[in-house]
């Protein structure tokens, strides 16, 4: 027995085999169709496609004999591409195989808990003290320094702070009032800086 050539296109919804054999009497031609199976003789020539990719619906499937290939038409059972004609591909539409838990007989192991851990790393970190490093806390010590030499300090102290700050551009901080009542405070910038006034 010989097997025909052929070949195949498909859609989402059909899949169209050729059959190449020429001269084919439509009164010999015995085609069948199985929901993963199709099987086509015709004297001596045979094809059998089996297992089919996908599945098929064998009451809308149809086929055509012409004079030079036979025409087949399957109707597939689930929308997609195959990509090819025959495969082990698992059928969508199988019905899928029932596997039951396996009673575990291990205990479970305990969940972390991870809110207990964050709030033990978080404890254990203890700030760092000016007494063990003096450039511990960086701009929060700096300005917490100055908040406390603000709020200790006595109201002419006070008024030299707000003067010399805000005349000098942020450059000058002085806590003399006798020196910083006299007059306006210049701005003095750090060594190697150019102070620019900006126009507003």
């Amino acid at each position: 027995m010989a097997t025909i050539r052929h070949e195949f296109y498909e859609t989402d919804e059909r899949l169209t085999l050729s059959i190449f054999d020429k001269g084919a009497d439509p009164e010999q031609v015995k085609i069948t169709f199985e929901p993963r199976k199709f099987s086509y003789a015709n004297g001596e020539k045979t094809l059998v496609l089996e297992p089919l990719r996908g599945q098929i619906d064998p009451s809308k499937s149809d086929y055509t004999v012409g004079k030079v290939k036979v025409e087949v038409r399957f109707a597939k059972m689930a929308q997609g591409r195959w990509g090819a004609l025959i495969g082990d591909s698992p059928d969508p539409l199988a019905p899928a195989p029932v596997t039951a838990a396996p009673a575990s007989s291990a205990p479970r192991k305990p969940r972390k808990n991870w809110d207990g851990i964050t709030s033990e790393i978080l404890n254990s970190d203890k700030p760092v003290s000016p007494d063990q490093d003096p450039n511990a806390g960086g701009d929060a010590a700096v300005n917490e320094f100055f908040q406390k030499l603000y709020a200790d300090a006595d109201e002419d102290t006070r008024r030299a702070m707000m003067k010399s700050f805000s005349e000098s551009g942020g450059t000058t901080l002085s806590t003399n009032w006798e020196e910083v009542g006299k007059g306006k405070v210049e701005v003095k910038p750090p060594e190697g800086s150019e102070w620019k006034k900006w126009a507003a």
